[in-house]
């Protein structure tokens, strides 16, 4: 999916919600458990419930990993189902990759061909050669991280190198790589302040942004400082939407709080 493509989905649907898939067993309704697949049961009603609400969707990879084969299948037929279904929905296998040039390849291939995601997350450590083979893929986005929400983030993203910022020098140095206009980048809504001085540096590149809702961020607060012409944002919320419930009616109430959040965005967007 390319660029505009999103940002007409933004426009049409006046919202840039993304809702993350990120499935635990133990938390998802217990009347789906005796069903042959319940991650995917769950996703879908998720999604049959949500898509009018949302432009995108966000498996963590972690969450079908960790079950294995079974939990590997559950993904593929969530974004078989998404891509089918709704293809007007921008999809994001959060996989957090990056590593070697022919591996990254290899990491690539997997998540934006054979499985067809519009985009992956990826970690920068590694640099241009980690990063590039993924950027590699046309109408494809790289999602890499730049300023992250969890407490760690301190530890190395704000650290300064000859009085500059690591995360800024990531930002920079990334705008130089080849086919860098299919880059977009995390950044945690908990470091809402931080925005301003993002957009200093990529005025018009779109952000993934988690940390909405569970981990505190504050929706108006990122707008004020993120907002592009185009929207430039894609605010993440997980768990607040899709564990809203854990009864029957659990993909009503995360229809409910889907809907919270997107007219709040609509009312940002008059």
């Amino acid at each position: 999916m390319t660029t505009a493509e999103l940002i007409s989905q933004i426009n049409q649907k006046k919202s840039f919600l993304c809702i993350g898939l990120d499935v635990d067993l133990n938390k998802i309704p217990s009347h789906l458990l005796v069903k042959e697949d319940p991650i995917f049961e769950f996703n879908k009603a998720i999604i049959d419930a949500t898509h009018h609400l949302c432009v995108a969707y966000k498996p963590n990879t972690a969450f079908y990993e960790a079950y294995g084969l079974k939990g590997w299948k559950s993904l593929e037929k969530t974004i078989n189902y998404l891509n089918e279904k709704h293809p007007e929905i921008y999809t994001i296998a959060d996989a957090k990759r990056g590593d070697i040039g022919n591996t990254s390849t290899m990491y690539a291939k997997a998540f934006l061909e054979d499985l067809a995601f519009d985009s992956v997350t990826v970690a920068p450590y590694m640099g241009k050669d980690s990063v590039e083979p993924f950027l590699a893929f046309k109408d494809k986005h790289t999602i890499m991280l730049a300023l992250t929400s969890n407490e760690g983030a301190f530890d190395f993203q704000t650290q300064k190198i000859d009085n500059k910022e690591l995360y800024k020098q990531v930002l920079e140095t990334s705008k130089n790589w080849n086919n860098s206009e299919n880059l977009m980048y995390v950044v945690g809504a908990t470091k809402a302040e931080y925005f301003a001085e993002i957009r200093k540096i990529v005025p018009e590149a779109f952000l993934l942004v988690p940390g909405i809702g569970a981990q505190g961020g504050n929706l108006q607060d990122v707008c004020k400082y993120g907002l592009t012409e185009n929207v430039g944002l894609l605010i993440n919320s997980s768990r607040g939407i899709i564990y809203a419930s854990k009864n029957e009616d659990f993909a009503n109430a995360a229809a409910l709080k889907a809907e919270e959040l997107q007219q709040q965005m609509e009312e940002i967007l008059k």
